[in-house]
């Protein structure tokens, strides 16, 4: 899983303001390249955003990238670009965790009017690393992965002859 771009946006009647954003791996392109890249980005992160409604969730295919948009009734949107591989669920609960922390540091009036260098927040900031890896970031990712792997181990153990039925009982 790999994480290209995070980003707050809020959701107004006349357009879509991007209030805060951080990218990753912008070094992979080169350096001619990278401000298109972020351009791109943001431009199509507004537009997923301008066309969904308020209290919806989405993934959106695009070239080689997963956009995933949150789009809250209060207007709040926050997208996530990842490669085509990363979990949704993962994806949307990083959401989740970066609009709640983010709704809490700046204030609401501040939205409508707000730009990447007037809003000062945390929000974004460790997010993009610690869910490079879903299974540290999200504890469903790591219980789903266990049950699959405890399944798997149970499965072959039937498959040789070792399941609860062959095995003496003890009092």
């Amino acid at each position: 899983m790999k994480l290209y771009s995070l980003s707050v946006l809020y959701k107004g009647e006349a357009k879509v303001v991007l209030l805060k954003a951080r990218y990753n791996d912008v070094a992979s392109f080169s350096f001619f390249q990278r401000s298109s890249v972020q351009e791109f980005m943001t431009f199509t992160s507004q537009q997923i955003v301008e066309r969904s409604s308020k209290g919806t969730r989405a993934s959106v295919a695009e070239q080689d990238y997963l956009w995933h948009v949150y789009v809250q009734n209060d207007s709040l949107a926050g997208v996530v670009i990842t490669d085509n591989e990363s979990p949704s669920q993962v994806a949307f609960t990083l959401l989740e965790k970066v609009l709640d922390e983010f709704s809490k540091q700046v204030n609401r009036k501040d939205w409508p009017v707000g730009s990447p260098a007037a809003i000062h927040s945390a929000a974004l900031d460790g997010h993009l690393s610690r869910y490079q890896n879903p299974r540290d970031a999200d504890p469903m990712t790591k219980e789903t992965e266990g049950k699959t792997a405890e399944r798997q181990e149970q499965g072959s153990s039937l498959e040789h002859g070792e399941g609860p039925e062959r095995q003496p009982w003890k009092l």
